[in-house]
């Protein structure tokens, strides 16, 4: 989905600029340009960045056992 239709951002690249260490709004307006016209989409793309940092941050106590097998 869109979420920066002035520049064409969409939640994948969100997601994919938290995966890649992106950790603020600001950060994420110098990587892909979201929010850098009219502004009117950076709450939606701080609720995605918030959602996908948090995400990554879940531990995954399965992948610990599958390691140790």
């Amino acid at each position: 989905m869109y979420v920066c239709i002035c520049i064409g951002v969409t939640d994948h690249q969100i997601r994919e600029a938290a995966l890649a260490g992106c950790e603020t709004v600001a950060e994420l307006t110098m990587r892909t340009g979201c929010g850098s016209n009219c502004g009117s989409c950076l709450g939606m793309a701080a609720d995605l960045l918030e959602q996908a940092r948090n995400t990554r941050s879940l531990p995954l106590p399965m992948l610990g056992l599958a390691q140790a097998a």
